[in-house]
Formats: structure tokens, C-alpha cells, sequence
């Protein structure tokens, strides 16, 4: 659910990987650690009504297994492969809720985009998230940053729910969610594909290209003529 911006100022969506936070923190620090958990989790959770939701759904889809250490099993070989699976998701979001809860963890937001986006927010910029994670798993990562709670800074949380991140068609929708017009809202992504769709969609855009998470940085003809800045200290949101 979110809340319709008010602010004439222009509207900031961004996403996470690679762009507030580096793309490593997702792969090497929470997918390993829900593969980890997930036997675990289950073994002392998979009772619960809404964790057996998810569980049956993964049996079903998988041909009826009838185990849940095979589910488990499942689970942790689509870990491996990456794959955007609703149920996966969702159990994943739960594992991680357990380790933010006990501090096994905490998520690292770049300093500048810490600082950024508490001067956009003083400033009276309305701030949105869109990234592929789920949005559970948006706000808790935002909720349990290095530099504190976060959270509150957004008005709107995005995921793939809206549609896939490369398809003009997803901007339009966030756009008209929000209740902003897509010309006074600027995305910020790490992805040129991403940011094409949503100039598609009539949204202003910025590349970030960040050394830590691109080595080689991308020229112009590799930013597909999207403005470019290697932190969110080079974004100029009234531009």
C-alpha cells in the first residue's frame, strides 16, 4: 500500500541493489544466509498457517513432495539459481526477518545515499522504492541499516508485483499509484535497461555507476544517454 505524494518538488524512486546499497550484500550475505536457515526455520515454523502456505504451494508446484526437508531442498536449489518465485520469496523475507530481529545482521546503505535521501526528505522530496525483492523485504532491509532506521524516509514501496523492471509499462502503473504525474518523478537505478523504461514512460532518470559495484566505468554510449553520477551526491533531483 502506499501513500500519494503531495510534494511539488519532484518525486524520487530508487532501487536498492547497486544503487543505495551494493549489489554484494544480497548475494553474499542474505541468500546465503536464508539457504543456511531455511532448515531450520522450518523445522521450528512449518506449522504456522502462513509459512505452510508457502510450503504447500512449493510441494504442489514441484509435484506434490511429500517431505518437507525435500521442500527445503527445493527451496535452497532455486537460492542457487536465482529464481524470482513468489513462495521463495516469501519464505526468504521471514528468514531474514529472523535475522535482522536478532542483529545477525544489519544492511549497509552508502553513506552518500544516507545522506542524500535524508536532505531530499528534509526537503520535502517524497521518496519511493521499486526493486525486484520483495516489498516485506524492502522495508526490513531499510528498517535495519547500518546507519538506523530508514524506513520512514518512504512514502511508496515498489516490487515486481507492479510489473517487471524492464517494461514501460511498470513506471506507468508506479506513476499512477503514487498519483504523480511520470515527468516529476526521477528513478535512480544501477540498471540502463530499467532506466530506459522508465524514460519510456516519461519518468526522468539517472544512472548510477557506482566504482564498487562497476570497476570500468560506463561512458556515454554505455549509459544509453541517461545522465550519470557514481553516488547519489552527484544526483540533481531539481534539474
Amino acid at each position: 500500500m502506499t501513500t500519494p505524494a503531495t510534494s511539488r518538488l519532484p518525486l524520487i524512486l530508487t532501487d536498492i541493489e547497486g544503487t543505495t546499497s551494493s549489489i554484494s550484500f544480497v548475494k553474499d550475505v542474505l541468500f546465503p544466509y536464508a539457504r543456511r536457515e531455511l532448515p531450520r526455520f522450518v523445522r521450528e515454523h512449518g506449522r504456522e498457517p502462513e509459512v505452510r502456505r508457502w510450503l504447500d504451494m512449493v510441494a504442489l508446484e514441484s509435484g506434490g513432495l511429500c517431505q518437507d526437508a525435500m521442500i527445503v531442498e527445493t527451496l535452497q536449489g532455486w537460492i542457487d539459481e536465482d529464481r524470482k518465485h513468489t513462495a521463495l520469496k516469501a519464505l526468504q523475507g521471514m528468514v531474514w526477518a529472523a535475522g535482522y530481529e536478532s542483529a545477525d545482521f544489519t544492511a549497509p546503505v552508502y553513506p552518500d545515499a544516507v545522506a542524500a535521501l535524508r536532505r531530499w526528505h528534509a526537503d520535502g522530496h517524497a521518496l519511493a522504492v521499486y526493486s525486484s525483492g520483495s516489498v516485506p523485504a524492502q522495508k526490513l532491509l531499510f528498517a535495519h541499516t547500518d546507519a538506523g532506521d530508514l524506513s520512514g524516509l518512504f512514502c511508496g514501496w515498489f516490487d515486481t508485483g507492479v510489473g517487471g523492471k524492464r517494461e514501460t509499462g511498470s513506471y506507468a502503473r508506479i506513476a499512477r499509484e503514487l498519483g504523480v504525474p511520470p515527468a516529476d518523478i526521477l528513478f535512480l537505478s544501477d540498471v540502463v535497461a530499467e532506466l530506459d523504461a522508465a524514460r519510456d514512460a516519461g519518468m526522468r532518470t539517472t544512472l548510477i555507476d557506482r566504482l564498487a559495484d562497476y570497476p570500468r566505468p560506463r561512458s556515454q554510449d554505455d549509459s544509453g544517454g541517461h545522465p550519470r553520477a557514481t553516488g547519489f551526491d552527484g544526483v540533481v533531483p531539481d534539474a
